[in-house]
């Protein structure tokens, strides 16, 4: 059986994260990733949207990589990400457990290989 990120049911998604850079379109290294969120339905105005589908993605998808650090441990999940336009693009999040802490905290996430339906097909 794949391992699931741990703490999935504890899984911490900084509002700012997601409201000053991946939805962001002014964000210098964000606004790439807003015009990919905003094209795929996610709004600024709902923000939580995202929010919930990173949260439930880092939930429900095995980790494809960790990483232990002096500081902490660092995860990577990949698979497909609900978005409500209806498509269902492959993408990553990253995760990180701070050493003697047990509730994982979003750091990034973006989009993988173009997939079908980001082909229009």
């Amino acid at each position: 059986m794949p391992m699931r990120l741990p703490g999935g049911d504890r899984l911490e998604v900084p509002d700012r994260k997601i409201i000053d850079y991946l939805l962001s379109t002014t964000h210098h290294a964000g606004r790439g990733k807003a015009a990919w969120f905003l094209a795929r339905g996610f709004l600024q105005e709902n923000w939580i949207g995202l929010s919930d589908a990173i949260r439930r993605h880092g939930s429900s998808h095995p980790i494809s990589n960790r990483e232990d650090t002096p500081f902490g441990t660092r995860y990577t999940v990949e698979g497909p990400l609900r978005c409500p336009d209806g498509g269902e693009p492959m993408f990553r999040s990253v995760w990180f457990i701070e050493r003697n802490q047990d509730a994982p905290r979003f750091v990034t996430a973006y989009p993988l290989r173009r997939s079908i339906d980001d082909q229009g097909t």
